[in-house]
């Protein structure tokens, strides 16, 4: 177990690297408008790109060959990964095509006529009708409609206006793969993501892919054939089957720092695999009501070389940061853990242009 643990850690940190080159090696990096204090983009991404600030990802994506897609989650991946998930199968969960079936037409012609089109912009030149949403409220149309021409690659995300999607035309698409190479590469995408994994939580993450761009593959099947082929290497340790790609090395050796890691961080995203390796349940809290949190609002799992130690709790306080830090155990004692904890927060303070305030441990 503490090899497959190490492993983990060690390759998913690597060095630090420019952003597209990290966004590349990662494969995907998931998206998430909390920001506590700053956003799971990056949070992520500080670990990974050198000198990284928070907002950076924003900042420089309409330069980058990047696109916001949804693979198992909504996220940022490579441009040429955009043949892995389209073309997607017709999808209108709210029925505004049912409603209003002229609108796609109008919205691809005015965004093809006046380029990237933020949706503020698009309701004013279309209009504010309304659809049922998913809760039973009311949506504007224009606003779903575009969602739905994104999902199926007619349009895409050319930039973001203060967090809001700017929406322009789709790249062309290179010919599509056939169904089995797209859902073996999807799921060589996450396993590099996420490995080394339990081979459950890669069934299910082949289920969730192959469901949402490719519903009539047979994800369990196509699990099979790379289990058994030479692409995939497993092991069963403590009666769990870990299984992750062939061609790394899972000897390697754990760094020896502190990290305070977003909670989407690929480390940590396999909640079965955090309990497995760590031994405690990590729970996201920010929808759980406050009197029910556990761990905080946004915790950030404390990693101490190869083993999640606990959590913490940062926010900006009149511009300094302040954190909180909780412990599974006895919060480590030997100097290196508390050097390495303050040069984390210093790390931190400087990706978010902060000063040091107070640290708490509890």
């Amino acid at each position: 177990m503490n090899q497959l643990r190490n492993y983990a850690v060690a390759r998913s940190l690597f060095s630090a690297r420019d952003l597209e080159a990290a966004v590349r090696t990662l494969g995907f990096v998931q998206l998430d408008p909390i920001r506590a204090p700053a956003r799971a983009q990056d949070l992520i991404l500080r670990h990974r790109v050198s000198g990284y600030r928070a907002g950076d990802l924003e900042k420089h994506y309409p330069l980058l060959p990047l696109v916001e897609e949804h693979l198992h989650v909504y996220g940022v991946l490579p441009r040429d990964s955009l043949r892995l998930l389209h073309p997607r199968p017709v999808r209108d969960p709210w029925h505004v095509e049912r409603e209003h079936p002229r609108l796609a037409k109008r919205i691809l012609a005015h965004v093809g006529k006046h380029g990237p089109t933020h949706p503020r912009d698009l309701q004013k030149a279309l209009g504010m009708a309304r659809v049922i949403n998913g809760w039973g409220g009311e949506s504007i149309a224009t606003t779903r409609m575009l969602e739905v021409l994104h999902y199926r690659g007619r349009l895409r995300i050319a930039r973001r206006d203060k967090g809001v999607k700017v929406y322009d035309l789709a790249h062309a698409v290179p010919k599509p793969l056939a169904a089995a190479e797209r859902t073996a590469k999807l799921l060589d995408l996450v396993l590099h993501l996420y490995a080394p994994l339990p081979e459950r939580s890669l069934r299910e993450l082949a289920a969730i892919v192959t469901r949402t761009s490719l519903p009539g593959a047979n994800a369990a099947k196509v699990v099979e054939g790379l289990i058994e082929g030479d692409r995939i290497r497993h092991a069963m340790v403590g009666g769990v089957t870990y299984v992750w790609p062939a061609s790394e090395e899972v000897q390697v050796e754990p760094h020896d720092n502190v990290r305070l890691l977003a909670p989407f961080d690929p480390i940590v995203w396999d909640r079965r695999r955090f309990e497995l390796f760590w031994g405690w349940a990590y729970r996201f809290e920010a929808y759980t009501p406050p009197a029910k949190r556990r761990l905080g609002y946004y915790a950030l799992p404390l990693l101490w070389r190869d083993e999640v130690v606990g959590w913490a709790n940062a926010a900006l306080v009149g511009g300094a940061l302040e954190v909180e830090t909780g412990y599974v155990g006895k919060r480590p004692r030997d100097a290196a853990f508390r050097r390495e904890l303050d040069a984390e927060i210093q790390r931190m303070s400087a990706f978010l242009g902060a000063q040091v305030g107070k640290v708490i441990a509890r």
